[in-house]
């Protein structure tokens, strides 16, 4: 035999010998892990319950000791009871400065004879929402004080202001629907030429034209005043009255 066949044949055999002692080894490993599982699992049916009490006393005892040291509640300030804030009263400057605002822009329409010869109705009490207007504003300026009152008081005066604005309001809404709708259709004219007049004495540039508008005008508002179709307010027909002498030569 020679010499490579015989080396051939020698490793042959010893890797067919290997095979089985490799399946012995694993085969005692696998046994012995299976004796140690059962050992463990063994141990822990015995003295499981003995662990599981012993832990269970630990964490009773650790919680006792920490209340102990820390009852409930210690260290934690107490609680303030909050107190109602009173609510803030009415501003009284600043509901004073709305009522002069009202009282500014009602005088301005009474003293302008265009305006009220425009919006009639704004001056005729007769009409509701002007009624209600005049009252409520006679109310808010008799509430109306120079120097701050109680609080009382000026609540009420609040509250008689904002109404006072809101009637205005609807007042001249109301007039504005209206316009000359409440003067007879044969008087109309005569509002609607004085409304002309006015106009032209307002505007022209010629002193002799203005004078005689106004002169006209006047005339023509004279006849509604006696009529009774339309009379206007004192501070209209001073205003007018001024104007109209304003154009007069001077003497």
């Amino acid at each position: 035999m020679s010499r490579s066949r015989y080396h051939h044949y020698h490793h042959r055999r010893r890797g067919r010998r290997i095979g089985p002692l490799l399946v012995l080894l694993c085969a005692a490993v696998l046994a012995g892990a299976g004796v140690v599982t059962v050992t463990l699992f063994a141990l822990l049916a015995v003295l499981g319950p003995f662990l599981l009490f012993g832990a269970g006393s630990v964490v009773v005892v650790r919680y006792l000791h920490r209340h102990r040291r820390h009852p409930m509640g210690a260290g934690r300030p107490a609680a303030v009871p909050r107190v109602a804030r009173a609510a803030p009263g009415p501003d009284w400057p600043a509901t004073r400065t709305r009522f002069a605002q009202l009282r500014s822009e009602y005088g301005q329409f009474e003293c302008d004879p265009l305006a009220v010869l425009r919006l009639p109705a704004l001056t005729d009490v007769t009409v509701a929402s002007t009624g209600r207007f005049v009252d409520a504003f006679a109310e808010a300026q008799a509430l109306d004080t120079d120097t701050e009152p109680p609080p009382a008081h000026c609540a009420r005066f609040t509250t008689a202001v904002d109404q006072a604005w809101r009637t205005w309001h609807a007042a001249r809404d109301a007039a504005e629907r209206i316009r000359l709708a409440g003067i007879p259709p044969q008087e109309r004219a005569t509002v609607a030429r004085a409304i002309k007049l006015l106009t032209v004495a307002r505007d022209s540039d010629h002193d002799a034209e203005r004078a005689a508008a106004y002169a006209k005008a006047r005339a023509e508002l004279a006849k509604l005043d006696r009529s009774g179709t339309l009379r206007l307010p004192p501070t209209a027909a001073a205003a007018l009255d001024a104007a109209a002498r304003s154009q007069l030569p001077a003497g």
